[in-house]
């Protein structure tokens, strides 16, 4: 996974860059890219510090889970609807999730969607 650079090297590089320095020849002397020179003094401009964001995590789901309820309803009222099918439904209600998007909002929540026979259970 990658990692961000330091602050202190962000630091350096924009010192150098208000120095006079090109952001091509700070980002040679310190082994850095040109374009992250960009995206740091940018940063620095818009945040007023370089401190890197976060980095990884999900930051998608929380449109899947908005419509929670919606969902949990959904599968009240017709427990033995499959995966596409709950797709159809939400899509044709403005809500356009993927398989795997659903596959994970069940398993973050602890729901199965697998038919079982009603059989008894063996001796």
């Amino acid at each position: 996974m990658s990692k961000a650079l330091s602050v202190d090297l962000r630091t350096r590089v924009l010192a150098a860059v208000a120095e006079g320095a090109s952001h091509r020849a700070a980002a040679m002397r310190f082994g850095v890219s040109a374009a992250s020179v960009s995206r740091w003094r940018a940063l620095d401009r818009r945040q007023g510090d370089v401190m890197p964001g976060p980095l990884g995590g999900d930051r998608r789901s929380g449109r899947i889970e908005a419509q929670h309820g919606l969902i949990r309803r959904l599968l009240i009222d017709t427990p033995d609807i499959t995966t596409a099918e709950l797709r159809l439904v939400l899509q044709d209600l403005g809500h356009s999730f993927g398989h795997g998007t659903l596959q994970r909002f069940f398993a973050r929540h602890g729901l199965t969607r697998k038919k079982r026979p009603r059989t008894p259970a063996s001796r």
